[in-house]
């Protein structure tokens, strides 16, 4: 249990049998009446983000959320087996939990994997990742100047818009949050 006066960003708490992330949070201290923290908070499964506004000083149920960095080893079915790098525990995380991270996952890549009482809740890539460009339609002569863009298929099978003039197998650097082309890696 914590206190409204005690939240934080990031931290996790159990409304309603439900765990929600502060995203963001506020006291205000109206001229008259009482205190009051206004909060907007997301939904850790679903994504679902709400505002809801708590009386200053009450308590609320905090979650404990285990976020540990974990290792992708391979897909068995539809659940996807991360391995704890420092106690070599497996971990198998759904298809529907992993979400949009799987695009841009290949075998090896590091991830944060929060936890819940041994449940997976969500998994976190870095803000971007190198991938190769498996393939891609060949550029025209000309085309480096035009700041268009065309479909490109990466390693991971994802496609993405990248600008015209890359050729496959050239290295790229990929936003995970959005899958935005963020430039070319040099080898």
């Amino acid at each position: 249990m914590a206190s409204t006066n005690e939240l934080k960003n990031g931290m996790v708490l159990k409304i309603d049998n439900q765990l929600w992330s502060v995203v963001e949070f506020q006291h205000v201290k109206p001229g008259k009446g009482p205190a009051f923290v206004r909060t907007k908070l997301k939904a850790v499964l679903s994504g679902k983000v709400v505002d809801r506004t708590f009386n200053a000083g009450i308590k609320v149920e905090t979650a404990n959320v285990d976020r540990r960095d974990m290792q992708y080893l391979y897909q068995e079915g539809t659940d996807f087996v991360f391995m704890d790098m420092d106690t070599y525990d497996q971990l198998h995380v759904s298809g529907d939990t992993v979400g949009t991270a799987a695009n841009y996952m290949l075998e090896g890549t590091m991830a944060l994997v929060a936890t819940n009482e041994g449940t997976p809740l969500y998994v976190e890539l870095p803000a971007a990742v190198e991938l190769v460009i498996e393939y891609t339609e060949p550029g025209l002569q000309g085309d480096r100047s035009t700041g268009g863009t065309k479909p490109a298929k990466l390693e991971t099978g994802h496609e993405i818009q990248v600008p015209l003039f890359l050729t496959t197998g050239e290295k790229v650097k990929v936003d995970t949050r959005d899958g935005s082309y963020l430039g070319r890696v040099s080898s």
